[in-house]
């Protein structure tokens, strides 16, 4: 069974079509890469896949299931999350706090037990706990469990973003530029991270990235997307060399003849 098939995938905004005909597959395990110029369509993809945009044609099949125009928080329960590329953190919040929050943003309360403060409430409390900081552990940033996220560099509040999308208990990821805006350092920190989720935790990625060399040096396979449409595919070696990305990405030599 394939992992999460796309076919014939459009989106109209108004008269203009953003994608048009897109069909891809991503295989359960793998780092998929989404890249192309601004404008091309990318984060449109994004959006169908979560939820956030329906399409106007097209489907999107998950681990079977036709999923195409489930809701965002339908999605979620299934497995798809999304990390934005602005920092979706409640800014007042510790960063231990934010974890707790996607936690709890992700079951259902039960309120008589939150109010009376039963047993069964307080080991749920507990358990969350336990498990925010296993995140945050496994992601190297526990240091800052106790840090408001407003107060956080850049880079870690991309991990916390990160860490937030963890406590959905994904086994899909949609990360839209995750190393935007990042130094050398956080950089490399985050294509880490991105390693090890597929390493230890057997997450599968759809990685939007405009930094090519860190795409290119973590996905097994990127698409190519031009004004909408897929250009190309392939594994890292193939797409640097394919003549139809280049001309998308450095315009067409009018002088070659």
């Amino acid at each position: 069974m394939d992992y999460l098939t796309i076919r014939n995938l459009t989106r109209f905004f108004g008269g203009l079509a953003a994608v048009i005909d897109l069909d891809m597959r991503v295989d359960q395990g793998q780092l998929f890469g989404l890249i192309g110029p601004n404008g091309a369509g990318k984060s449109t993809v994004l959006n169908m896949i979560g939820g956030t945009i329906r399409p106007s044609q097209g489907e999107i099949v998950f681990n079977g299931n036709d999923v195409t125009n489930l809701a965002p928080h339908m999605k979620a329960k299934r497995g798809i999350a999304r990390v934005f590329q602005d920092n979706l953190l409640f800014n007042s919040f510790t960063a231990f706090d934010n974890v707790l929050a996607g936690f709890h943003m992700q079951v259902k309360f039960n309120f008589s037990g939150i109010f009376m403060n039963t047993r069964s409430n307080r080991s749920h409390q507990k358990e969350l706990k336990r498990k925010a900081l296993e995140i945050l552990e496994f992601l190297g940033i526990e240091q800052y469990k106790d840090e408001p996220a407003v107060n956080l560099p850049h880079g870690i509040q991309r991990l916390l973003a990160l860490a937030v999308a963890l406590a959905a208990r994904p086994t899909l990821l949609l990360l839209d530029e995750p190393v935007t805006g990042m130094n050398a350092v956080e950089t490399e920190a985050m294509l880490n991270a991105i390693r090890l989720l597929r390493e230890e935790k057997g997450l599968t990625c759809i990685i939007i990235e405009h930094n090519l060399k860190a795409v290119m040096g973590l996905c097994d396979r990127i698409a190519v997307l031009n004004f909408g449409i897929k250009i190309a595919e392939g594994i890292p070696a193939e797409i640097v060399r394919n003549p139809q990305v280049m001309e998308a990405y450095l315009g067409k030599d009018e002088d070659a003849a």
